[in-house]
């Protein structure tokens, strides 16, 4: 099926929405959660997108068991609006141009005009499927339309020519054309695997194919929140501690004053 020929505009720098306009019939297919507002007149059905095993390929992604559909019935145009689930980036994907697939990082996938299928791929080598960073799961998306995955931080876009390589730390690979070939490698060294931050694995993208990538995986974002709420605790709980000592100190026990 034809995927629905929709308008759109991408609005903000850091934290950024993508609004569509929808002619009377068109639609599209998003996360749940992922909307904002809509005009109304625009109706929403929330479903598995195609039976019960079609919602847990979907979970296996990184997704919600449910996805959303908008319908515009009204005679006029309507607007509806997504916005992305953490800072970064939304690209615009017209997949006709692409050759009508594409496959995007575990739960990159924000939303599509309707008729775009969203389904599940595996990486083919098992190297790539044990440590590839955000797992051997893929997202791939086909057909002739539009959709929009969400990356984090800046994104770098790369035209890989015929055995062009690149080595990209594994969160930071968004998303591929199935003509790339996807493996990982090790970092090699002792120093370099423990010491360098980069962990012990790097992905190995070989052209030819376009590829996105992104300067601030959600991984490391969380990591780092992490770390530091619990570097926050531990101050607390030190300087929490060295106030109950002091108070111990002056209130307990014996005395001699």
């Amino acid at each position: 099926m034809a995927a629905d020929v929709i308008d759109y505009q991408i609005i903000g720098d850091d934290m950024q929405i993508v609004e569509i306009e929808l002619d009377r019939n068109e639609g599209v297919r998003a996360e749940v959660g992922a909307m904002m507002f809509m005009d109304e007149g625009i109706q929403m059905n929330t479903g598995t997108g195609g039976g019960i095993f079609s919602g847990f390929k979907r979970m296996l992604t990184g997704d919600g068991f449910f996805i959303t559909s908008f319908v515009n019935t009204n005679i006029a145009k309507s607007k509806i609006v997504f916005g992305a689930p953490y800072p970064g980036k939304i690209i615009p994907l017209d997949m006709q141009q692409l050759g009508g697939e594409f496959l995007v990082q575990k739960d990159g996938f924000l939303c599509a005009a309707q008729g775009i299928d969203v389904d599940i791929a595996f990486t083919k080598k098992l190297g790539a499927g044990l440590f590839g960073g955000e797992g051997f799961i893929l997202q791939r998306l086909t057909g002739d339309g539009l959709a929009f995955v969400h990356a984090g931080g800046t994104i770098v876009k790369k035209y890989l020519a015929p055995g062009q390589t690149l080595k990209v730390d594994t969160g930071c690979l968004v998303a591929f054309a199935p003509s790339v070939d996807y493996d990982i490698q090790f970092i090699g060294g002792f120093t370099n695997s423990l010491f360098g931050g980069e962990g012990m694995f790097l992905a190995k993208v070989t052209g030819p194919g376009l590829v996105y990538l992104q300067s601030l995986p959600f991984s490391r974002l969380a990591d780092r929140i992490a770390a530091a709420t619990a570097y926050n605790r531990g101050q607390s709980q030190g300087v929490a501690g060295v106030g109950g000592g002091l108070l111990g100190g002056l209130f307990g026990g014996d005395r001699n004053f």
